[in-house]
């Protein structure tokens, strides 16, 4: 093989890679080795047969290929020669301005920060998760879960002139009318909600839904109840925003309604599946806060982040579909049930309210991209968030069962909560066992677990405990995590 050949195929490596069609990746490799320099102006491509034949692709597709990157300008072929690199224009920066940006201490970043985010404790999960064969973990969707096929439809739905057209304008401070009406029809309504387009804002994500609510509501002189344990984001923003902060109580039915939620102005929940206990609070219980609301003119935030993993008409009715003075705002996701990267959230409150968060969300980023709106609009429209809904529901079931019947077996010194329709697992590990350092331990094994300290005010509460989840694992999976899981435990719990 000559020199150039090879030269050739470590430059444009397996073009299916990435998962993209081959011509698409080929042209990612291309402008990438063009920006960066390996490829220098003036150079000469390969002719397409060549190159079609030494990455094993059809000759069309690097036709394709190099009329696309001409067309672009990163290409320019010349009659009887061939096909070269177009020179690029671009800025060179000189060595001074480089040492400059890369000096930290030169603005003297340390005693500038207004707050100081990055030094709290969050939940974390390697970004490469999905590289391990035991992935215990919530909030993530095992990919084979994904309705490929039903979403490619949506989108393409979305992709004609005329689609396009309609989202791609800059729609300010409003929300995709289609992706809100769907929610009115189809999707509040399955949780027992009730609203008009008027109640609702579109956001990215629940977390944003979360940092736009307690940003509106919180302040100084503002006391603030958060649930402990409790989700940790949730408790970061509270503590930033409000004047005060009160740590309220969890017990088997949810967060407490007693004196020290009493002492609330604002109360932000999570009564369909407590965070992390899973615990689903009872209707006594909620009606019970509410009449505690009324009572003290609280306002409650109700994080409802995963109720469409309930079987329809299983789930114990929400506080906002009992609220009857407007009291109560919803926070949901729909990414939670379809793909994390989505980042689609809402938020159902009063029309007065709504308009708040509009005018604080423009201050951000106007509206989240409407081309994600519009194609979960057309996906539910077509039924197939539903039919998603269902297929998940059935394949969740199957799992949850699985650890149901293997938890006893596996983990007979530790107690662990699941609540119905829940999608993980809070485990209490036998006193002394540190499930941070076990936590550590088990991903050199391959199998990841959530360590339990992050979700408390006081980190120490929760050293024993760490969180299961089933969402992103596979199914023939879980046995042998639980196994390795078990051995890790008592290996653990005999060193302390």
């Amino acid at each position: 093989m000559k020199p150039t050949e090879l030269a050739w195929r470590e430059l444009l490596a397996a073009p299916e890679r990435r998962g993209l069609p081959a011509g698409a990746e080929i042209r990612r490799q291309l402008v990438h080795a063009i920006e960066d320099g390996r490829l220098q102006p003036h150079s000469r491509l390969p002719s397409s047969r060549r190159l079609a034949a030494l990455l094993g692709v059809a000759r069309v597709t690097v036709l394709e290929v190099y009329q696309r990157l001409v067309e672009e300008g990163y290409l320019t072929a010349r009659e009887r020669s061939g096909v070269f690199v177009a020179p690029l224009n671009r800025p060179e920066a000189g060595p001074e301005g480089l040492a400059a940006a890369a000096d930290p201490a030169r603005p003297f970043w340390s005693g500038r920060f207004a707050v100081r985010p990055a030094e709290f404790l969050n939940i974390a999960k390697p970004r490469d998760w999905q590289r391990y064969p035991y992935p215990f973990l919530f909030g993530q969707l095992d990919p084979a879960l994904f309705p490929t096929g039903p979403w490619r439809e949506a989108v393409k739905a979305t992709s004609s002139v005329a689609a396009i057209q309609s989202w791609s304008a800059d729609m300010i401070d409003e929300d995709d009318p289609a992706l809100v009406e769907q929610l009115c029809r189809q999707v509040l309504p399955r949780r027992a909600v009730w609203a008009r387009p008027a109640d609702v804002m579109i956001t990215l994500g629940a977390q944003q839904a979360l940092y736009l609510v307690t940003r509106l509501l919180l302040g100084p002189g503002i006391v603030a109840g958060v649930e402990d344990p409790g989700y940790p984001d949730l408790r970061h923003m509270a503590r930033m925003q409000a004047g005060a902060l009160r740590l309220l109580s969890v017990d088997a039915e949810g967060a407490v309604p007693d004196a020290a939620m009493a002492a609330c102005q604002v109360a932000l929940l999570t009564p369909g599946h407590q965070c992390p206990t899973s615990t689903v609070m009872p209707s006594t219980r909620r009606r019970d806060i509410l009449r505690l609301a009324r009572q003290r003119d609280m306002l409650l935030v109700e994080d409802d982040y995963d109720a469409d993993l309930f079987a329809e008409g299983e789930a114990v009715p929400p506080l906002k579909s009992l609220d009857t003075e407007g009291r109560v705002i919803y926070v949901g996701s729909l990414s939670k049930v379809l793909a994390p990267g989505l980042r689609l959230g809402f938020v159902v409150a009063p029309p007065p309210v709504i308009a708040q968060l509009r005018a604080l969300r423009r201050l951000i980023h106007r509206h989240p991209p409407s081309n994600n709106q519009r194609a979960m609009a057309g996906f539910i429209a077509l039924g197939h968030y539903r039919g998603h809904l269902r297929r998940l529901g059935e394949a969740l079931a199957e799992r949850a069962a699985l650890m149901d019947s293997l938890l006893p077996r596996h983990l007979p010194g530790c107690r662990w909560r699941c609540g119905a329709g829940a999608s993980s697992a809070w485990v209490e590990g036998p006193p002394g066992l540190d499930s941070r350092a076990l936590a550590g331990a088990l991903a050199a094994q391959g199998v990841l677990i959530e360590p339990g300290d992050v979700f408390f005010d006081d980190p120490a509460m929760g050293r024993s405990c760490f969180r299961l989840g089933w969402t992103a694992i596979r199914t023939d999976k879980i046995h042998g995590g639980l196994a390795i899981l078990a051995d890790a435990i008592t290996l653990h719990s005999n060193s302390s």
